[in-house]
């Protein structure tokens, strides 16, 4: 379900965004943090987390892989909620990037 814009009524957001609950590790120019992906979608993801943290800030997501390796995704934070957490939108994603995401999406849905 997506969010509406408290500003001007309208929706947000163009794909809707999968109920997830994945931890995760998060990069910024402060350094690297744990959190946990609590939506996502194929162009972006929120991440309930504490820490330092601006809107347009570049960070990297590493998302896990059921090997134990991790996959680096590059984004921007568009929204943060201090305290809460941050939206970030996708950044540059190659195919396979996207298939990933794809994947990911399915695999740690807790819709359906």
């Amino acid at each position: 379900m997506a969010m509406n814009d408290r500003r001007s009524g309208r929706e947000r957001r163009s794909v809707a965004r999968s109920k997830a609950a994945v931890d995760i590790e998060w990069e910024n120019h402060l350094g690297r943090h744990t959190g946990t992906i609590s939506d996502i979608s194929r162009q972006g993801c929120f991440v309930l987390t504490g820490g330092d943290f601006v809107n347009g800030e570049t960070v990297f997501l590493y998302l896990p892989l059921s090997t134990g390796d991790l996959v680096r995704i590059h984004g921007e934070i568009t929204n943060n909620v201090f305290e809460i957490g941050f939206a970030v939108k996708f950044e540059g994603l190659s195919e396979t990037e996207l298939e990933f995401i794809d994947n990911f999406i399915a695999f740690h849905s807790e819709e359906g």
